[in-house]
């Protein structure tokens, strides 16, 4: 992938086509109904953020959480790691006046968050998406004020490195804010693995009530499964079916985090590196089945 150019939409080559499928598959069958997000909407109730509609454990309480972590200033870059249709971060570019770059595996994604830019208010110079996976992001060196990352580490073929791919992307004193789960009890791996990458770990946060945030949406995709099948097609309802049935068993035992890592500022001189972009995808000087698996 170019880094300086914007993808378009389409088929990504190689082994990307391929992993890239099953999720072209969900985002294309969610589109064709507003099922899916009536149900996450009666899941989080209050805290639901509706205008981000996100397939995520994104609400309320976390796109706050993250906006204090992140600490960005206006005119700064933001990239969204796994940004599937774009929600959360066009909801952060727009309300902290940061310009966006997202990417996903997914060319559907990829063109659905494309087309909802101007329902955020936001011009292309401003908010732009590209097909990447986040072990190859094709994003400059050290181009990025800060990286958001919700629920989607999960799905990399190797998650150390797409951690140091990310970290490689931060700014020093940029910040990476990501979902993490652990399994309760155990000792976490994200410290070593962010000590690996050349990062720190700055926050965790706990989230103590994403568990049940997920059984409830688990048990209303049961309930509602005949609505599924109906509206989604078969493939997707049972995938979505099997997977309820297999990870409500272990939410019980589930820790979430929000996980804030920085990259250690470097002295005077590097810490504004990334101030000379001019947008987004530009270099500097151009102008749960297991713990750490999310559900979906």
């Amino acid at each position: 992938m170019n880094a300086t150019t914007t993808a378009t939409p389409g088929a990504p080559p190689g082994p990307l086509a391929g992993r890239s499928a099953q999720y072209d598959a969900f985002h294309a069958a969610r589109a064709r109904t507003d099922l899916v997000a009536r149900l996450y909407a009666a899941a989080m109730g209050e805290d639901y953020p509706a205008e981000i509609a996100a397939s995520s454990s994104c609400d309320w309480p976390l796109l706050g959480l993250m906006t204090t972590r992140l600490r960005m200033r206006p005119g700064q870059l933001l990239v969204d790691a796994g940004c599937g249709t774009g929600g959360i971060g066009l909801w952060l570019a727009r309300a902290l006046a940061l310009r966006l770059e997202g990417f996903d595996l997914s060319p559907v994604a990829v063109t659905q968050a494309t087309g909802r830019r101007p329902r955020f208010g936001l011009p292309a110079e401003r908010a732009a998406f590209r097909v990447a996976e986040l072990e190859n992001t094709g994003l400059p060196d050290v181009g990025a004020h800060g990286i958001v990352c919700v629920d989607a580490l999960g799905g990399a073929a190797d998650r150390s490195a797409a951690l140091r791919e990310l970290a490689r992307v931060l700014a020093p004193g940029g910040r990476l804010v990501m979902t993490r789960a652990a399994r309760r009890g155990a000792t976490p791996a994200w410290t070593e693995q962010a000590r690996a990458a050349g990062l720190t770990v700055e926050h965790v946060d706990e989230r103590p009530a994403e568990p049940a945030l997920w059984e409830r949406l688990y048990r209303l995709w049961i309930a509602h499964a005949d609505k599924l099948r109906r509206e989604l097609g078969e493939d997707q309802a049972q995938s979505m079916l099997r997977e309820a049935h297999q990870v409500l068993p272990t939410l019980p035992g589930r820790r979430a985090v929000l996980l804030t890592l920085r990259r250690p500022a470097e002295g005077p001189a590097s810490s504004g590196a990334a101030d000379t972009m001019a947008g987004p995808g530009l270099r500097p000087g151009d102008g749960p089945a297991s713990s750490e698996r999310t559900p979906q």
